[in-house]
């Protein structure tokens, strides 16, 4: 009750996604930065809450790691990737001293810290919030959805890989969202096949379809697969802006088609 009793912190935000999956290694950060980029590009006003409080990685992804975080009357302020300010984030990452820093917290610290994200950030004017969680089903998504559910959020987004491994504890993430009665938007498949950059033949190193295949089981939408791509790694590990930047790449267009079909999902949310 603690967000419902705080109205403004979260009133100007209309859409809040959450990026979810039982795998740890499947690319959630990876997902979250690229959707946030490609809804910036279609001229939507995009927050990021990094909630993957052992694992910071965005702060670097969009460049801005070791930006500091000042407070105003609505409390936290976040850091601005832009100079439109169109991406705001705020992460853990930010108040850490060092970049090394490990988070040696337990359960209720780390739980607190959620909370206050959602209660003490001031967004201002939003489009959409990104939340990027941890891998798992335990206290911090509990503690997110709990947090986040006065607020209405639009849904989730489940990452998967297309091995069986990955698949099966992605399941259970789908398991979690039914139980806590937060709506699945979709699952989208990452690392998806290699596409040669010399011949354009798609090598499935991690088999296939496993991600089409558990969307179907579950009775969801399947949003795409992103495949294996050099210069989606690049762009993440440089912090640029990959969406902008590499509009040939063969990740592009599933990336531009899973932001279109969120954006399509919109009027859903507000029914």
């Amino acid at each position: 009750m603690e967000a419902a009793a705080e109205p403004g912190n979260l009133a100007g935000v209309r859409h809040i996604i959450l990026v979810l999956s039982g795998k740890g290694g499947v690319g959630k950060s990876t997902i979250s930065t690229e959707l946030a980029l490609a809804l910036r590009h279609a001229g939507k006003k995009v927050g990021i809450l990094d909630v993957d409080l052992c694992g910071p990685s965005i702060p670097r992804m969009l460049r801005v790691q070791g930006k500091a975080v000042h407070q105003c009357d609505s409390g936290w302020v976040p850091v601005f990737v832009d100079q439109e300010q169109s991406i705001s984030l705020m992460s853990v990452g930010f108040l850490l001293e060092k970049p090394d820093e490990a988070v040696v917290w337990r359960g209720p610290k780390k739980n607190a810290l959620i909370k206050q994200f959602v209660s003490d950030v001031a967004w201002g004017q939003l489009d959409y919030l990104v939340v990027d969680t941890p891998p798992g089903t335990s206290d911090e998504h509990m503690a997110v959805v709990d947090a986040l559910r006065p607020y209405s959020p639009l849904g989730a987004l489940v990452v998967t890989t297309p091995q069986a491994v990955s698949v099966g504890d992605v399941r259970r993430e789908l398991t979690f969202c039914k139980k806590v009665g937060l709506r699945v938007i979709g699952v989208v498949e990452n690392m998806s096949g290699f596409v040669c950059p010399h011949c354009a033949e798609c090598t499935n190193i991690f088999s296939r379809g496993g991600g089409e295949e558990l969307a179907r089981h579950a009775g969801v939408p399947f949003l795409g697969s992103v495949p294996l791509d050099p210069e989606l790694t690049r762009s993440l590990e440089e912090g640029r802006d990959f969406i902008q930047g590499f509009p040939e790449s063969p990740a592009f267009p599933t990336l531009s088609c899973i932001a279109q079909k969120i954006l399509n999902e919109a009027p859903v949310g507000l029914s």
